[in-house]
């Protein structure tokens, strides 16, 4: 088994779900008492909040192309970035290292090729939503109509992370609101969501939307276990 290297803590509470789905894959895979072989560095997500805010990436890269030398001098041989958002400083990373950075887009595209479809929506944060660096991966790559929510409800999703998720605030409220920004995709063509931000899993599940959903952090986990595993077979 190799070992996977995760930059945590954008936020804790997805984090946790990340070393869960990481744990469990492995153990599904492999049986008995295994568990996965990984380091992490977490980071204070306080500072990489602000950086995103004053539109600092270049600071926000650096930091984590920090912890991806730290994970590399720890003996991880891959680097997972367990956030989807700060895949926009994955350049950075990749320069830094000479680790492959397992991209959560790619895990996710290939997921929802391999569901046969072709257009999708797409949910995160405002950044991850209106800039080209998920967006354009998606499409080039993969070949993906990619859709994004209307201006408001951008907005609204947005508040919904930064205001409730990342704090551990679930409220039915946002529930709601979340259904109908998908209902709206939905009768835009969307044939599938991309829940683009690793706390949407604590929020909505495949019963709040009429079409598949796709939980980046459950996919970009497995992705991380596939490589660790590298055709491991499950236990008899």
């Amino acid at each position: 088994m190799k070992t996977i290297g995760l930059i945590g803590g954008m936020s804790w509470e997805s984090t946790v779900h990340y070393y869960r789905h990481i744990n469990e894959a492995v153990k599904a895979r492999l049986g008995r008492l295994h568990s996965a072989q990984l380091v992490l560095v977490s980071v204070d997500f306080q500072p990489i909040e602000q950086m995103q805010s004053a539109g600092q990436w270049q600071a926000a890269g650096e930091q984590l192309a920090a912890c991806a030398r730290g994970l590399a001098a720890a003996g991880a041989g891959c680097i997972v970035i367990c956030a989807n958002t700060m895949h926009k400083v994955a350049p950075m990373i990749e320069a830094a290292v000479r680790l492959p950075l397992l991209h959560v887009t790619d895990a996710t595209g290939a997921a929802i090729g391999r569901a046969g479809l072709a257009r999708i929506g797409l949910l995160g944060t405002r950044y991850t939503m209106a800039e080209p660096f998920y967006t354009d991966r998606l499409r080039e790559r993969f070949a993906l109509d990619v859709l994004v929510p209307g201006d408001a409800d951008r907005a609204e999703a947005n508040r919904i992370i930064f205001e409730e998720l990342v704090l551990g605030r679930v409220l039915e409220s946002s529930r709601v609101a979340m259904r109908g920004i998908m209902a709206r995709l939905v009768d835009r063509g969307a044939q599938g969501i991309i829940l683009g931000c690793t706390e949407f899993s604590l929020l909505i599940g495949d019963r709040d939307a009429s079409v598949p959903l796709f939980d980046t952090t459950l996919i970009h986990a497995r992705a991380a276990v596939d490589w660790a595993l590298d055709g491991a077979h499950a236990a008899g």
